[in-house]
């Protein structure tokens, strides 16, 4: 049998999707996105939007491939199975649980021709579904899951809804990835997970800091990139290790969401600016070069233009070199979805762009302090005689080596000319 996978959304699907494409291959299917008999769609739900893309997505499915046998799985299928079921009638829903079961659903169907939805909102109360090795990966970066779902409740937010409790992925399991990805000949691992600081919260075993350090001892490693961490999960250790192994990226993308104190407080964010500002002092005073990126929403209910310049100047006063800039988005059934106050779109779009132009100039004033600094440069890709790559602080870089390939660390001292905008 073919089959072809739809992958919605953020790095865990790309990732559950790779392993379970590696299941498949297993098994004996076949990969055929032209002709397949078996179409599995990853579904995303963390915006109005993305709800949308994942309905659109099974219903064009449905229709240029009338005969396939449509499995449907993730966040969105997690929350809105029973429309699914009900209204677009795919033959296999599941949600973010019995991933892993996928091709015994798929036999139990063609051998009863019924439809299913097995989706089960207990399963992910309790341990992590091990879906195996995924190889998921971009060129010469290999991400590696270690956890999923999330304990923060954030009031904006869906997913602790639809991924269940934070749980971690077995200790040995990760490092017995983390090999195979090295040993593979990729060059940089990204630690990936829904809430990856919360990393060991479920156990009294190892903390995010021990496995990171474990990590870092694998032989023919060159880099391990942290995807995201909150301020609180940044301890002393793991601040050490940044600042005295090279094999850890000089970069931390630690989500602030807000700078006023009043928002923080309703969106159920667990820090005050005070807080989050003396971590970030601590870890600038220790590591100095680092690039720290965040998240901020604009336009969550009740925000006034006072709290929007509140957060205005705290981003300046954090001096991050990036932002990531997101209007509020309600999501059905969490508290925000019901506060007054909602922000009026183009005041969104106003405030999402002062900031995205703040951005700019901050990650401007970050990367020209690099201008005639030695530094190294993962080769990602070729573009005629030019080599194109990033640093471990994040720099993106382009220039001219016709020997580079991808793949390849080349130390280069950096030019205005050969930085490229992010």
């Amino acid at each position: 049998m073919t089959f072809m996978f739809v992958s919605l959304g953020c790095k865990v699907n790309s990732y559950e999707t790779s392993a379970l494409r590696y299941k498949f291959l297993e098994h004996g299917l076949i990969e055929d996105k032209n002709n397949p008999d078996i179409i599995v769609i990853n579904t995303c739900s963390v915006t109005a939007v993305a709800d949308q893309k994942s309905r659109q997505n099974i219903r064009k499915m449905k229709r240029i491939f009338p005969n396939a046998i449509i499995v449907v799985m993730g966040c969105y299928s997690q929350k809105s199975h029973v429309f699914i079921s009900k209204e677009i009638r795919p033959d296999i829903v599941i949600g973010t649980s019995k991933r892993s079961q996928i091709l015994n659903l798929i036999d139990e169907v063609k051998n009863n021709n019924k439809k299913i939805d097995a989706t089960d909102d207990q399963s992910r109360l309790f341990e992590y579904e091990e879906l195996g090795i995924a190889s998921l990966s971009e060129n010469v970066r290999a991400y590696l899951k270690i956890q999923d779902g999330c304990d923060n409740f954030c009031s904006y937010c869906l997913i602790p809804y639809v991924r269940g409790k934070s749980r971690s992925r077995n200790f040995e399991d990760i490092i017995q990835e983390a090999r195979f990805i090295t040993q593979k000949g990729y060059k940089e691992i990204v630690l990936t997970g829904i809430h990856v600081g919360g990393y060991g919260h479920d156990n009294s075993g190892k903390s995010f800091s021990d496995l990171v350090e474990t990590i870092l001892k694998i032989e023919g490693l060159n880099r391990l990139r942290i995807s995201s961490i909150e301020e609180s999960e940044i301890d002393d250790k793991l601040i050490y290790l940044l600042s005295n192994n090279n094999k850890l990226a000089k970069h931390l993308h630690i989500p602030l969401q807000s700078g006023c104190d009043a928002t923080l407080k309703r969106m159920n964010r667990k820090y005050t600016c005070e807080q989050f500002l003396t971590r970030i002092k601590q870890i600038r005073s220790l590591v100095p070069d680092v690039c720290i990126t965040t998240d901020v929403i604009v336009g969550f209910p009740n925000e006034t233009e006072d709290e929007f310049n509140e957060t205005y100047k705290f981003i300046k006063q954090c001096d991050f070199n990036m932002l990531h800039v997101f209007p509020y988005s309600s999501r059905e059934g969490t508290i925000a979805s019901k506060m007054d106050g909602q922000v009026i779109p183009n005041i969104k779009k106003e405030r999402c762009d002062k900031l995205l132009k703040l951005s700019e100039n901050l990650w401007e004033d970050y990367s020209e302090s690099f201008i005639g600094k030695d530094i190294d440069i993962l080769v990602e890709e070729k573009e005629n005689d030019f080599a194109i790559g990033r640093a471990s602080n994040y720099l993106h870089i382009k220039f001219l080596d016709s020997k580079a390939i991808p793949g390849d660390i080349v130390k280069i001292k950096i030019q205005k000319d050969m930085i490229l905008s992010k």
